[in-house]
């Protein structure tokens, strides 16, 4: 069985037991979430796809891990007018791993 769901507006295809490195959501390791934006579900026999999200779906999965991704560098410049400006950027983001995906 997967599903696919809608998190942090990108879309993210899970099974259960899968870990899944995604924008950050409030909440401490250990705890549940559940994300209730299931856009599709399927099992061997069964495919159903939501319009926009499926009624009574929900997956349910187990914060491993928050943290801060490696620093981007932004960096801007305009030759010939001594314009340069440096900039950091660190995403925070949120590991999750996949216990279950409910179907109604």
């Amino acid at each position: 069985m997967f599903a696919v769901i809608k998190t942090g507006g990108k879309q993210y295809k899970v099974a259960p037991g899968d870990t899944l490195r995604v924008e950050k959501l409030p909440g401490e390791p250990g705890e549940t979430v559940e994300i209730g934006e299931v856009l599709l579900v399927a099992d061997e026999e069964e495919l159903k796809v939501g319009a926009p999200v499926v009624e009574g779906a929900r997956v349910k999965a187990t914060i491993v891990e928050q943290g801060r991704s490696r620093k981007i560098v932004v960096f801007k410049k305009k030759r010939r007018k001594n314009y340069r400006r440096k900039k950091g950027h660190r995403q925070y983001y949120t590991v999750l791993r996949i216990d279950e995906i409910q179907v109604q």
